[in-house]
């Protein structure tokens, strides 16, 4: 569909004006009906609905070459439909806004298939929407590489010279990838010691979030075959929020030599829908200038970013209601997600469907848009506010809620909300 014609589509769904789910975004998600005994299907959003792909599959409506008869939407994740690349991901996206088109009869018109295809959101659970082979962590946000060198080396080099040459990254735990909602607890660990002591075990006494967003890998590649940078996007199936809670304490005391361990690998939490690369086109801008120019592997004809306003909520357990505690924006990424990919399998590394990676911290260059507590309390050693309440890190009961959503002329593309409340630590 052109994108001249995309302010005009419309659905027939009721879409509110404030929806992140308009017929222009239909993000992807795997979802269970509350109480069903049914295994999850994927679907996509539109406004406060989902649509069951797999039931618009059975219905005969993907009737294109590529998904006609195909079972990628009767599978419990979306990998397997990841897999089928650009060209499947293009005419799903084509068929569901025609057959959600208020001027198409198909569904608008027949009350049987629609209660059969559309659900209300209120009677779902959804679900982690991929199985994650394999999570990475980049580390590409300028803003928050010079302010944790601050933090931690002081003025003197706070960002180190690789920096600037390569997308830095760690390999994270995918087995601790959780969907939004789901109770993270404080973890434990060991913390610097104080003078000759021992180090310090215990519940960690610096518990972060971190506002990132996470890539989904489509098609992969061969072992020992580097992905062009150049062809990069055609490997990213969409984007999701992520909160990478850190235990800044126990990170703090194990990362030297060799990087995140157990700071980082207790939880890592998504927003259950994937908003495709193609509903973000329109919100495409230039990316920073990088000096210096990166190594041909890295250089890109296409150096773009997406402008995503992104924010972050906490809502402490004696209150009724969140306070916002910082707005930051996706375009402030130094590395983008295309040198991330290319980086990441230059050396012949192999990316299979459903892999993630995320940016690191997004932060922003002003105070009020740094991505995480350690940066806006500057590692503790200031309060901010939150409500009628402060904060240097989280607090048990604590719930975080991260969000955001691109503003189009007269319609949303969002992500929902990524959320999770702080548990005590166990006895």
């Amino acid at each position: 569909m052109a994108e001249g014609s995309r302010k005009q589509l419309r659905s027939f769904v009721e879409v509110g004006r404030d929806s992140h789910f308009p017929i222009q975004n239909l993000p992807f998600g795997v979802f269970r009906r509350r109480g069903a005994t049914e295994p999850p299907r994927p679907a996509v959003a539109i406004g406060d609905f989902a649509l069951d792909l797999a039931a618009v599959s059975d219905a005969g409506l993907f009737d294109g070459p590529l998904l006609a008869g195909s079972p990628c939407f009767r599978q419990e994740t979306l990998n397997v439909f990841l897999g089928m690349g650009r060209p499947a991901w293009k005419e799903a996206r084509a068929t569901l806004q025609r057959i959600l088109s208020a001027d198409e009869p198909v569904l608008r018109d027949n009350e049987a298939l629609r209660k059969k295809c559309i659900v209300p959101m209120r009677d779902i659970e959804m679900l982690l929407p991929i199985t994650v082979g394999d999570y990475t962590d980049f580390f590409c946000s300028v803003h928050h590489a010079r302010n944790c060198g601050f933090i931690f080396r002081g003025p003197q080099t706070p960002v180190n010279p690789n920096w600037f040459h390569l997308p830095i990254g760690y390999h994270g735990r995918a087995s601790s990838v959780i969907i939004s909602g789901t109770d993270i607890i404080r973890p434990r660990g060991q913390g610097h010691p104080t003078g000759d002591s021992q180090p310090y075990f215990g519940p960690s006494k610096k518990l972060d979030f971190e506002l990132e967003m996470a890539a989904i890998v489509g098609p992969g590649n061969e072992l020992g075959k580097p992905i062009d940078i150049n062809d990069a996007e055609e490997h990213i199936f969409g984007l999701m929020i992520m909160n990478d809670w850190s235990a800044r304490d126990i990170q703090a005391w194990e990362t030297i030599p060799l990087g995140p361990f157990l700071g980082k690998s207790f939880s890592t939490t998504v927003s259950p829908w994937i908003v495709t690369m193609d509903a973000l086109k329109p919100f495409a801008c230039d990316a920073p200038k990088q000096e210096p120019e990166p190594l041909p592997y890295l250089a890109e004809k296409n150096h773009v970013n997406y402008d995503i306003p992104l924010e972050v909520w906490i809502k402490p357990k004696e209150q009724s209601e969140p306070s916002i505690v910082t707005k930051s924006n996706f375009k402030h990424l130094y590395w983008t997600l295309t040198q991330q990919l290319a980086h990441h399998t230059v050396n012949g590394c192999n990316l299979r469907p459903g892999d993630m990676f995320a940016t690191g911290t997004l932060s922003g260059p002003e105070p009020e848009s740094f991505g995480c507590l350690l940066e806006l309390t500057w590692n503790g050693q200031k309060e901010i506010p939150v409500g009628k309440s402060t904060r240097k890190f989280l607090e048990d009961g604590d719930e975080v809620i991260l969000t955001a959503c691109c503003k189009g002329e007269d319609y949303n593309v969002g992500f929902g909300t990524c959320t999770g409340k702080v548990l005590p630590a166990l006895p």
